[in-house]
């Protein structure tokens, strides 16, 4: 068992406004035709998981990978 904390997910938190403007996004353009709901899908995806890359480095700015712990923390 690991007694280490968890990374953050690769994802904003479900009430972020970010994320809510992703999905309004994808969703506007499978409705005008601008996009196919694949085509939307990939694109919310791909931004969802960057702006939670963003979230994790704020929340860990030391990491050495995004949901690490600070260099200088030793695990037990």
């Amino acid at each position: 068992m690991r007694d280490s904390p968890m990374p953050s997910p690769p994802f904003p938190p479900p009430d972020s406004a970010v994320l809510q403007i992703i999905v309004r996004n994808a969703v506007e353009a499978v409705r005008s035709g601008e996009a196919t709901v694949e085509e939307a899908i990939l694109h919310a995806a791909v931004h969802g998981w960057y702006e939670g890359h963003i979230a994790g480095e704020d929340e860990c700015p030391g990491c050495d990978f995004r949901g690490a712990l600070p260099k200088s923390t030793r695990r037990s």
